[in-house]
């Protein structure tokens, strides 16, 4: 190759390395993905048929990236007017006090559902190292005063449905024996779940059903074709999407709608937004 095209080519390689670049730390962190999808659980009632359930997951809000982002998605979600709305955990990326009144200012945004609005937490919302004593209950403070109910290890019926909420499998708070020992399988159930690791373990007393989970972001960087290359959990094959268990029950890893660095690739920020169904 002559010297000069090997330069003509160096210098294309590095402006597509930086387009890239760009692309990855401006564009998809701030590219916003409604996935809609058929949600079908078994018993569900006449009157939620055809209803909306909108899950977001994992906003993080701190001082890594404009939290702008999260209220104008907030907005744009709430145009969608969904009936009921589930928020999968991770609230802030915890650094100090001040992340608290970060997420009161970005809650007076919520999404809420016409029907009911629940939360559980995520891994984040223990502060630093998952253990510190006293984030989880400042959280739980502002989720409820923004009309999100904070279900740990618990469950609420909205509509006819009944919503089980673990708390996070990293907290303090993992229990989630007493509630799942309690479920009824005759009636419409969905669990809310933040990591999804939680279900290869021993803990489900025969639940079966839809679990909706978020934590791995879909890894925030996936390059074509093959898995992320980075993920917080064991089971490497909870990427992102729908999995079938193969036991009667049904996995959903949101992406994500904030992030804990600003980077994605080829893994847009994800509100989803489910149409309720009876199972067949």
């Amino acid at each position: 190759m002559k010297r000069r095209t090997f330069l003509k080519r160096a210098r294309q390689l590095t402006g597509l390395g930086l387009l890239a670049g760009v692309y990855t730390w401006q564009v998809e962190p701030f590219w916003l993905e409604f996935v809609k999808r058929k949600l079908p659980i078994q018993h569900l009632p006449d009157q939620l048929v055809g209803k909306t359930l909108m899950q977001i997951s994992d906003i993080h809000i701190g001082n890594r990236f404009d939290h702008q982002f999260i209220i104008d998605s907030f907005q744009e979600a709430a145009a969608y007017d969904p009936d009921i709305v589930v928020y999968t955990g991770d609230y802030v990326s915890y650094e100090t006090e001040e992340q608290i009144d970060q997420l009161r200012k970005v809650m007076k945004y919520a999404v809420k559902g016409k029907l009911g609005t629940v939360g559980i937490l995520g891994n984040h919302d223990y502060g630093k190292g998952w253990q510190e004593k006293g984030v989880d209950s400042a959280i739980c403070s502002v989720l409820a005063g923004a009309g999100v109910q904070v279900l740990r290890n618990e469950k609420k019926l909205i509509g006819g449905l009944n919503l089980i909420g673990l708390d996070d499998l990293w907290g303090t708070n993992f229990d989630p024996a007493a509630v799942l020992a309690t479920h009824d399988a005759d009636q419409a159930n969905l669990l809310l779940c933040h990591n999804p690791d939680v279900c290869d373990m021993d803990v489900w007393h025969g639940y079966q059903g839809w679990i909706l989970a978020g934590h791995t972001h879909g890894g925030q960087c996936k390059p074509p074709f093959l898995k992320p290359l980075l993920l917080p959990v064991k089971n490497r094959s909870y990427t992102a999407g729908a999995f079938d268990l193969g036991d009667g029950r049904q996995l959903y890893i949101n992406r994500a709608l904030g992030h804990s660095f600003q980077v994605r690739f080829n893994v847009r920020p994800e509100v989803t937004v489910f149409e309720l169904m009876r199972a067949i």
